[in-house]
C-alpha cells in the first residue's frame, strides 16, 4: 500500500512539514502535484489490513497521497476538532454525533460495521463460553478476578467495552491486579492477551486477521460468526467525518469529500463486502453506505 502511516507521536512532530499551502488545499495545488489527505482512523482498520485492500484505489484514482494516522477514535476525533486531520473514519456512534452536532465535522456517513467479541484462553477460568450477554461475561471475568486486558486509550472499543462494564455494573477498582489498561491499539492488547492468558474485547476483524499470530486466545463469547452473535450489544458501525474546513486553513475540504464519496460508493463498498471473505471464510467487514443499501435487492 502507498499509504503513508504514522503514529500520533510522529504525526505531531511532522505536522508543520504537512500543512497544505492554504485554502481548501485542492484549490491551491500546483498541476500534476500529488494532493495529500490526511486520514485519521482506528488501530482496527489497520490492524485488520482493510485500509491495505483498498486505499491504493483511491490513491490511484484521484492522484492522491493517503496519510493515514491510525489511533483510538477518541484521538482520531480530537485530531479533528484540532483542524489536524481532514477527514475521520471511526467507530463511536455517539461520540461521531456529537462531533458533528458541535460544528467540528461537517457530515457523518455510514460505511461499515462489523462486531466485538470476547476472546480469551482456551481454558476459560472465568467460564464464560456459555453466556450470551457480553456485560454477563465481564461480571463473571470480575468475579473470578480473571486476568482482562483493556486498551485503556479512548477508542471506540474502550467505549464499548466501558458501557459492558456499565452494563454489567461492575467498576474495576484502579490498580486492581486482574484488570490490566494498556493504552494500546488493538494489535497490541491482543499480543499482550496471549501472552498474559488475559481476556479482552476486540473486533472480530483485526482478532480474525491476526489469529494465526495468537495461539493461546479463542472466541469466547460472540460465535462464529456476526450472524452468530448472540448479542446485539456487540454490533459495530463504521462512519466516515469529513473535517469542518473552517478548523483550519490546511484542511483539504475537497478532497475529504471526495474521498467520502468514494469510501461509500458501491464500488468501495463492495471491495469491503470481499475483503476477509476468501482468506477467512467470511467479509471482516460488512458495507453500510446509503449507496450500498440502495443497491441491494
Amino acid at each position: 500500500m502507498h499509504a503513508t502511516k504514522i503514529s500520533i507521536q510522529a504525526f505531531f512532530s511532522m505536522a508543520l512539514i504537512l500543512l497544505l499551502a492554504s485554502g481548501l488545499g485542492a484549490c491551491n495545488v500546483a498541476p500534476n502535484e500529488r494532493q495529500t489527505l490526511r486520514l485519521a482512523t482506528t488501530t482496527s482498520t489497520e490492524d485488520s489490513g482493510l485500509l491495505d485492500a483498498i486505499l491504493p484505489e483511491f490513491e490511484a484514482q484521484y492522484d492522491a497521497r493517503l496519510e493515514v494516522i491510525a489511533v483510538g477514535t477518541g484521538q482520531a476525533l480530537a485530531l479533528g476538532e484540532a483542524g489536524d486531520a481532514d477527514v475521520l473514519l471511526v467507530h463511536a456512534p455517539a461520540l461521531e454525533a456529537a462531533f458533528v452536532a458541535d460544528g467540528h465535522g461537517t457530515q457523518r456517513y455510514d460505511v461499515m460495521y462489523n462486531d466485538f467479541v470476547i476472546v480469551g484462553p482456551r481454558a476459560d477460568p472465568a467460564g464464560i463460553r456459555a453466556l450470551v450477554r457480553a456485560a454477563d461475561a465481564l461480571a463473571a471475568i470480575a468475579g473470578a478476578q480473571a486476568p482482562w486486558a483493556s486498551r485503556g486509550d479512548e477508542s471506540g472499543t474502550y467505549v464499548k467495552e466501558l458501557s459492558l462494564w456499565q452494563a454489567a455494573r461492575v467498576k474495576p477498582a484502579a490498580g486492581a491486579e486482574w484488570h490490566y489498561s494498556l493504552g494500546q491499539g488493538m494489535g497490541a492488547t491482543l499480543q499482550f492477551a496471549n501472552e498474559v492468558g488475559a481476556y479482552t474485547l476486540t473486533d472480530r476483524g483485526t482478532f480474525l486477521s491476526q489469529a494465526d499470530h495468537l495461539p493461546n486466545l479463542v472466541i469466547l463469547l460472540g460465535g462464529e460468526s456476526i450472524d452468530e452473535n448472540p448479542d446485539p450489544a456487540l454490533y459495530n458501525p463504521y462512519g466516515v467525518i469529513p473535517v469542518n474546513p473552517k478548523k483550519s486553513e490546511a484542511i483539504n475540504h475537497e478532497l475529504a469529500l471526495r474521498f467520502s464519496a468514494w469510501l461509500t460508493s458501491v464500488e468501495t463498498q463492495q471491495r469491503i463486502a470481499d475483503f476477509g471473505a476468501e482468506e477467512f471464510g467470511q467479509p471482516l467487514f460488512h458495507p453500510n453506505s446509503e449507496a450500498w443499501r440502495s443497491s441491494q435487492p
